[in-house]
């Protein structure tokens, strides 16, 4: 089931099939993976943000369901009230008794019904009541929705059952495209090269030769050396000049490589140390590369010209053993 899924995931995304192995000896090729622990890591982190994410879910969808609950009672409440006050009329009796009361006892009656006035002009403490916390927050929306119009709710109540929808199709996508970014990830080694592929949604491919490699590196976090995971990092020569920051970041990509998450990363370096040793005390060049026939030199005037033999591989081969010893040789006296 999960092949055929996870084949179909490929062709929707166009992911490039297997590399091919870069340059160099077939028989060197060594292919290395990412480790299980890496799989594991990653896969508890999509684990934790999919919990997250359905724990929102249903906080918010029980924040609507009160909302909307609250929101519908106060609404009745408001209006019975607007209702009441409305219809309550004074008759002209009670507003002349009312009228006759407060010129007798000198004061209002509605003051006089509360009793004496307060002395020293003291004025009677105000109680506030602050509303906050959970019963704020769910004031706030509770007004919210008593301001947005009837058919307001049934959108939102759309609304939702779409997001609910698509948690529930990504699931499966989502988990397919984390494993396939573990199964897809290619490190590639030969005795003159290495080629990395990585990602699924995303496909970045760097081949490095060794003629240009400079810097290999091995880093470990602290959760990494629990899981026995680390990262190795190489680097060759590039760049040059003065670029702004987006090409900076564009050439340092296309000059760093990493094997992430691998649990031979030790065994890697001195690999990938021990053929840059041996390709750079080969001499210069590709073996693939067709060799070319010496030019004959034109002959003097008044000799006869005979023609010189054709150089063959193991004179080409000396003849740069020779011109690598004496760089070195000039290098040293030179330092």
């Amino acid at each position: 089931m999960y092949n055929r899924y996870s084949t179909f995931v490929l062709r929707w995304l166009k992911v490039p099939p297997e590399p091919h192995p870069p340059q160099g000896d077939p028989a060197s090729l060594r292919v290395f993976r990412a480790g299980k622990n890496f799989y594991r890591l990653r896969m508890f982190a999509w684990s934790v943000t999919q919990v997250i994410a359905f724990a929102s879910i249903v906080f918010w969808v029980f924040v609507f369901v009160s909302v909307e609950e609250t929101a519908r009672i106060e609404k009745a409440r408001r209006a019975a009230v607007t209702l009441a006050v409305s219809n309550h009329q004074a008759t002209f009796t009670e507003q002349a008794d009312q009228a006759l009361a407060s010129l007798k006892g000198g004061q209002p009656a509605d003051l006089k019904a509360k009793g004496p006035a307060p002395a020293n002009g003291a004025k009677k403490p105000i109680r506030r009541v602050r509303v906050g916390g959970w019963d704020g927050f769910l004031q706030v929306f509770v007004e919210l929705a008593i301001m947005m119009p009837p058919w307001a709710f049934p959108i939102l109540w759309t609304l939702k059952i779409i997001g609910l929808a698509l948690y529930l199709v990504q699931l499966p996508l989502t988990y397919a495209v984390r494993r396939l970014d573990y199964e897809m990830r290619w490190y590639m080694v030969t005795d003159r090269s290495l080629r990395i592929r990585t990602g699924v949604a995303s496909v970045q491919e760097i081949t490095m030769s060794f003629a240009n490699l400079q810097q290999v590196e091995v880093s470990q976090g602290p959760l990494q050396r629990v899981l026995g995971l680390a990262d190795l990092k190489v680097q060759s020569a590039g760049g040059g000049g003065a670029p702004g920051r987006g090409q900076r970041a564009h050439q340092d990509s296309l000059h760093i490589g990493y094997f992430h998450g691998v649990e031979n990363a030790h065994e890697i370096r001195d690999l990938i140390q021990e053929r840059l040793r041996r390709f750079r005390d080969s001499g210069l060049g590709d073996p693939e590369e067709e060799v070319g026939r010496r030019v004959p030199s034109p002959p003097e005037r008044g000799t006869e010209s005979a023609p010189y033999p054709p150089s063959t591989d193991a004179d080409v081969l000396a003849a740069a053993r020779e011109l690598a010893a004496e760089a070195r040789a000039l290098r040293v006296a030179l330092g």
